[in-house]
Formats: structure tokens, sequence, C-alpha cells
């Protein structure tokens, strides 16, 4: 291998600022530490601001799909290690879009943690347990469109922000409930905050929901070998199959898309759903096969959904 990274010369890692990227920064680097044995200075964790992160969007709650979608959190983080100014970038895969530009690759997984939805409430246990006419705050239009297809009694308001800001709004009474991914409340010591979770039988979640992912360089060989020992198998292949179906089913906006795989022995077994954003309809179907064969599975699950949905019932693509 090339030069190893060394406190004069670190491994630049590129992150998000905000409490839960920091902390898939840290694995990260911890992982770098153990797998090559070196210091903690020999890695730089670089903080870059993305569109995303605008504090007045976050407290406007504007939805997504109105302010750019996914590459809202990705876009100067990108820009930055194209132009040389890190050397990996670190993402929660169900943000990111499944194409990514020229001259960068995304094909290191990290463990995959839970994939559930967490249900966050001050006043509720669970989903059931929410009175009619109860108001839940989420910025998932996922979310928000599972939730009007099982619950249509309840009321929904756009909710943004890190777990805390959401917390505080809980608190002011914007929402009687809310829904953040299990995965991040467990890596920020925070798993307390939720009161119960939703299982995939109830509410299939993200795509890649769960999982971290490490984007580089495509022609950097040094961080491809540095990256390897960090590669875990089993989360390969479910990425591959589910942001497979993703991309057939063009999920590259904001859109009511849920999936979830599971390795059972040597197969792969893919649910997914696809719902109007209100709710008014959904399309469920399944695919069992073998895992190594799971980008192709994931390709033919959602052609036919798409098969299975009525003309119309991609209108509201953007």
């Amino acid at each position: 291998m090339e030069q190893m990274p060394s406190p004069k010369a670190p491994l630049k890692i590129g992150t998000r600022g905000s409490p839960l990227a920091l902390a898939q920064a840290f694995e990260t680097r911890s992982r770098l530490m153990a797998a090559h044995d070196l210091p903690e200075d020999a890695f730089e964790i670089v903080v870059i601001k993305t569109s995303g992160d605008n504090a007045a969007l976050i407290a406007a709650d504007k939805p997504l799909k109105e302010v750019g979608g996914k590459g809202l959190f990705t876009k100067e983080i990108e820009e930055a290690m194209i132009s040389g100014g890190i050397d990996i970038a670190v993402h929660s895969m169900k943000d990111m879009p499944t194409v990514q530009p020229e001259g960068l690759i995304l094909n290191c997984y990290l463990p995959r943690e839970d994939t559930r939805d967490a249900f966050v409430s001050l006043k509720y246990d669970s989903l059931d347990a929410l009175p009619e006419g109860a108001v839940v705050g989420t910025s998932s239009l996922r979310r928000r469109a599972q939730l009007a297809y099982r619950r249509p009694d309840l009321k929904m308001v756009e909710f943004r922000g890190n777990v805390q800001t959401r917390m505080k709004k809980l608190q002011d009474g914007v929402a009687d409930a809310t829904f953040l991914a299990r995965a991040g409340l467990n890596r920020l010591g925070m798993s307390d905050v939720a009161k119960s979770s939703i299982e995939p039988e109830d509410m299939l979640p993200a795509v890649a929901q769960g999982c971290i992912g490490i984007e580089r360089r495509i022609a950097d060989e040094r961080c491809a070998e540095l990256l390897l020992p960090l590669m875990d198998g089993p989360s390969g292949l479910r990425l591959a199959c589910e942001r497979a179906f993703l991309r057939t089913l063009d999920g590259s906006c904001e859109t009511p898309i849920a999936g979830l795989s599971i390795i059972d022995g040597d197969e792969i077994w893919l649910r997914g759903e696809i719902l109007r954003p209100d709710g008014s309809e959904a399309i469920a179907d399944a695919i069992r096969g073998p895992a190594t064969d799971g980008e192709r599975l994931g390709e033919e699950l959602a052609k036919r959904m798409l098969a299975a949905a009525p003309a119309d019932f991609f209108s509201w693509r953007c």
C-alpha cells in the first residue's frame, strides 16, 4: 500500500456536522484505527455544511421535495471529495441518491444497525395508542404516506431537525408523536428516547435504513485498500438488492417507497412497498432468491410492482 495515514498526513474523513453524522464518522474512524493499528490523530474529521443543514429550512419545516431532495445532504461533501479536500465521506445510506457523481464510488458498508422506525412521544407508548385526530410530526414522505394509508384519522405536520430539535418540538406541543430511525438513536446512545419500535410487518422502513456507507474517489486505490477490511459482506448484499429496487423505481427524489431485505441462509428476501403520497393506495410485494443475485431480484421486484400500478400511480413523481 502507498503510505499509511499518519498524524503528519492524516486521512481526511468528510461528514455533515449533526450529532448523528459525527457519531457515524467517529465509528468509521474507530474501525479504521482498529483495522490498521493506527492512532486517532492519523485521521482528521472534516465537517462540511450541506444545503440540507440550512437552519432556516429546518426551522421552517419545509418538505425535502420542495428544497431539493436527497442530494441536499451530499452535494457539498461530494464536491469536496472530487476537489481533493477530503479523502472519504461517511453517509447515512437512506439519504443517498442511487447514482453517484462521475468519479466517485459508494461500495463500502459497515455492519447494519437496527432497521426499524422508532415511535417517539411524550404522551403515548405506541402507534396503536394514538387517539383519533392525534398530530404526528414527520418530514419523511414515506412515513407520511404509510401513516395516512394505515391511520387516515391522524393529522400530520412537517417536522425536521436532529433528535434534539425534534424532542424540543414535541415538548412545545407541535405534535403528539414522531418517528425516528432506531439505528440513529442507538448510535447516539439515546435508545431510551423510543417508546416502542415499529416492526417491518406493520411499516416497512426506508431503503438502506440503518446502514452507514463510505464513499471515495474511484481512482483512489489507497483508500480502496484502507476500506477493504471495513466492508461488511451481508450488508453489501442487502444494500445491492434494496438500492437496485429503489433505482429501478426511480426513487432519486423524495418518494413514498419502502423496502427491506433479509439474508436467510444463502437466500435474500426482499419486501417492497410503493404508495401514493396521500396514502390513498399502496402496492406491496416480495421476492426471494439467491443472495448473490440480489441486484437482479431488486430490479425484478420493482418492475413487477411498476407493472401492477395504475397508469397514474406515479403522476406525483418530481
